[in-house]
């Protein structure tokens, strides 16, 4: 109670010491008479009920939670800088209030923010079925060359965890622990925008809301998708699966969101009541989630609090490319965008996504690239634990740097070569024999890298044809049957971008089954029954 006391004492004190001035000849003309000033009698009242209020919130923290001191510190804070915050947000409004801030797009305000003149424009994209704003896109406003420096933001007009959390050693602290720097970008991102046009960022909020985590292609994460949807668009893909991972990774991390709020000095100075999980809900931040992961930047070369970190006129206004070289980079107290290919004026300019997948593509940024390189799909190998040859198996593919789960990544346009390099590790899975045990455990070089015997080569095959077989019969459509939807303009966005990369991994899967039927018509004794034994490995 004493700290209530001490923290009323505050705001009395200042209150009473920034009004002193004007009122000096009131007060002791009244006072004079022997009686209090109707402004004394208002202070008091004022700093009666400053009083009972923060008592109420000690109360209800006692009662909400065991930590009633954390609480009781952050209504002292609230009160001994109420003064100062209230000045600021005034200063806030007042410069947001001057004649044409509303009408600024988000390129003009960072013109006014530090921008130096670039060679880009905002151009807008109409959505499907949207009765809403088109969303916009950056384009060349002026013919590029290949070298050319698009675009150059200040680090002052990027938000990093350096920006957001004031203290480089909390944000390494954080982001090696529970939480992921998109969560963290996500939480200071809704409570900026819970300040509405007071925030610095509100020009920059209210393009992410015009978005709406929707990518290139206008069609938002499937993390957004509902699970109608997941359910009749994924149907065999195992997309799905990787979506409702994602999701309870999300909620893993939302039930740390008041970890950041408790460790971050800035958010507690800045939100001294707002804890996230009472301010924000799940729906909420999963949106907020999207919408970072949709346009966060990883930057090379940095230290790791601005690795991760969102640029205005950055993704998702900038599109993404597999076979593309230009990215984002920090140079200097700017990061810079310099050109890969030549551009006309008016066409999309496009970065480097990375060397990643396009289920993670789909995932990330809402879109698929058919001429994706690094577009793959997997297969995980187990040896069976129960098998008698167990031991010796699992010496044998760890003094080959395998494990006795061995994840195999069929590439596509490499289908053939995948499933040549699985073959060895499965012929050694698929022995029963201990003598052709000892036989591959005493031999030097690859791993099994001829045949152990005819009927192992057979099983092994078998195997394979079976499994991809398997996977292919999950999918309800066939190839041409996905092209008609694909070509269809006049399709859900949603449908035609998730059957685009079902139909990408019905190639995969159906090149792969070409290349073990033709590795089984390659036999010397196309007639020799497989040696299947009672321990085959586990194809996942």
């Amino acid at each position: 109670m004493a700290a209530v006391a001490r923290a009323s004492a505050a705001l009395c004190v200042s209150s009473s010491s920034s009004s002193r001035g004007n009122s000096s000849c009131q007060t002791l003309s009244s006072t004079s008479r022997g009686g209090l000033s109707p402004l004394s009698i208002r202070k008091q009242k004022f700093c009666s009920s400053i009083e009972n209020l923060l008592l109420s919130i000690v109360v209800g923290a006692r009662q909400k939670r065991k930590d009633g001191k954390g609480q009781l510190k952050r209504a002292a804070g609230f009160a001994r800088n109420a003064g100062v915050n209230v000045q600021n947000e005034q200063s806030s409004s007042k410069l947001q209030e001057r004649e044409g801030f509303k009408t600024l797009d988000l390129k003009e305000w960072m013109h006014e923010q530090g921008l130096p003149p670039c060679k880009v424009q905002l151009l807008e994209r109409t959505c499907f079925q949207s009765n809403g704003k088109p969303i916009h896109y950056v384009a060349a406003s002026e013919d590029l060359q290949p070298g050319d420096v698009a675009l150059s933001v200040p680090l002052s007009l990027v938000v990093s965890l350096e920006r957001v959390l004031g203290d480089e050693t909390i944000a390494e602290l954080l982001t090696t622990n529970k939480l992921s720097e998109l969560a963290c970008l996500a939480l200071y991102l809704m409570y900026e925008k819970k300040r509405g046009k007071d925030s610095f960022w509100y020009p920059y909020i209210r393009e992410l809301d015009r978005q709406r985590g929707r990518g290139q292609l206008a069609v938002p994460s499937p993390l957004l998708w509902s699970s109608q949807e997941l359910n009749e668009y994924f149907t065999g893909s195992p997309m799905k699966k990787v979506v409702l991972e994602r999701l309870e990774g999300i909620k893993r991390e939302y039930r740390e969101l008041d970890t950041v709020w408790f460790m971050a000095g800035s958010l507690f100075k800045q939100y001294p009541f707002d804890i996230p999980t009472e301010a924000f809900s799940f729906e909420i931040f999963k949106q907020a989630f999207v919408a970072v992961q949709s346009c966060v930047v990883h930057l090379q070369g940095v230290s790791l609090a601005r690795r991760f970190c969102l640029v205005p006129l950055g993704p998702p206004l900038l599109g993404y490319k597999s076979n593309c070289s230009a990215m984002l980079k920090a140079v200097g107290d700017v990061v810079q965008l310099q050109v890969d290919r030549a551009y006309k004026t008016g066409e999309p300019l496009v970065v480097w996504c990375g060397p990643q997948p396009n289920s993670r593509l789909l995932l990330n940024y809402g879109f698929v690239d058919e001429d994706n390189p690094h577009d793959r799909l997997t297969m995980e190998a187990a040896l069976e634990t129960t098998d008698p040859l167990y031991q010796d198996k699992r010496i044998v593919v760890q003094k080959h740097s395998m494990s006795t789960k061995q994840t195999f990544q069929i590439f596509k346009g490499k289908e053939k070569s995948a499933v040549l390099s699985m073959l060895p590790y499965l012929r050694l899975a698929h022995i029963s024999n201990s003598t052709h045990m000892q036989s591959v455990a005493s031999a030097e070089g690859s791993i099994c890298a001829d045949t152990v015997s005819p009927c192992n080569e057979r099983a092994v095959l078998d195997q394979l044809q079976g499994y991809f077989r398997k996977r292919l019969s999950g999918y309800v459509t066939t190839v041409e049957e996905d092209t008609v939807v694909i070509e269809d303009e006049n399709a859900d966005p949603k449908k035609r971008v998730a059957t685009k990369l079902l139909r990408i991994e019905k190639e995969i899967l159906g090149n792969a089954l070409t290349a073990v039927n033709e590795l089984i018509e390659q036999l010397p004794n196309g007639t020799v029954a497989p040696c299947n034994g009672m321990y085959i490995p586990k194809l996942v």
